[in-house]
């Protein structure tokens, strides 16, 4: 089992490594083209169809941001820039994506080159969301997909969201929460413990349901809604849990289970999806 995860800086570091791992790399590109969020599937949609679905979860960000064109938003953990892409183009907004893995801003930057912009644009900087490297008021919106959930530092993430953003403006957050220990068999809790201290996401294991609404009022903002989106998440997570199911079992079987890191998370939280929800937060600063 891995060791408890520490805080700040040095354990911001143990991000790039649980990306850079070799499965983690395929993974994502043979699966996903190397986007990193779950899909929106409606009733009765095939489970297998990830790059639509990632498309339409992207799309609800455009909606649920609901700027007007021209506008400057802010990607807090763009990755390779599917989802600035999706919202620039869905608004008309300027997107301006940043990510602390060097590789996937060179490559979201190649990828925008190449597809070219319609409307609003994108464009990609290295940078860290807890130091933001922007001018108060610099932004009509913000939004984070299943980022902020690496975050050792979730109030000073909060507070740089809040100083960036112009007045009025809306704050989005697509990300996962947590039952509290007590409410969960030990079972559950060490397959969520674990699945958070190997994949680097630190904030899940803190905000539990409902936390991250209280620290948003205590950065100053004011939570407009909550949805629980879980359920059109669910047919992905599954597809990852029977992808999974047999190199996991193995691996598991001769004690290598942590090797799998995604394989084992796609198991384990298809299993105990007791353990954790998936929420859409709308919130404004005022």
């Amino acid at each position: 089992m891995t060791e408890p995860m520490d805080s700040g800086a040095n354990y911001r570091q143990r991000v790039l490594p649980y990306y850079q791992r070799w499965e983690s790399r395929w993974g994502y590109a043979i699966l996903l083209g190397r986007t990193r969020h779950f899909g929106w599937y409606e009733p009765g949609g095939s489970p297998w169809a990830f790059g639509a679905a990632m498309r339409r979860m992207e799309a609800v960000a455009a909606r649920e941001l609901a700027v007007p064109a021209a506008s400057a938003v802010l990607d807090a953990g763009c990755g390779v820039g599917d989802v600035a892409r999706t919202v620039a183009r869905e608004t008309g907004a300027l997107v301006t994506g940043i990510d602390g893995i060097e590789a996937d801003i060179g490559l979201a930057r190649r990828r925008s080159a190449r597809l070219g912009q319609a409307r609003g644009g994108t464009r990609f900087l290295v940078a860290d969301y807890h130091a933001l490297p922007f001018a108060t008021g610099s932004f009509d919106g913000l939004y984070t997909m299943e980022s902020f959930v690496h975050s050792a530092e979730p109030e000073t993430a909060l507070s740089e969201f809040h100083r960036v953003l112009r007045p009025g403006s809306r704050l989005v957050m697509f990300e996962y929460s947590s039952t509290p220990p007590h409410q969960l068999t030990p079972e559950a809790n060490r397959a969520l413990r674990r699945v958070c201290e190997l994949s680097a996401m630190p904030a899940m294991l803190t905000l539990h349901h409902g936390r991250l609404e209280r620290l948003l009022t205590d950065a100053g903002f004011v939570v407009e809604a909550t949805l629980d989106a879980t359920a059109h998440v669910l047919p992905m997570l599954r597809a990852f849990a029977v992808l999974g199911a047999l190199p996991y079992g193995v691996a598991e079987r001769f004690g290598y289970g942590d090797s799998l890191v995604n394989a084992m998370s796609g198991v384990e939280m298809y299993r105990h999806q007791e353990a954790w929800r998936y929420s859409i937060h709308t919130a404004r600063r005022p």
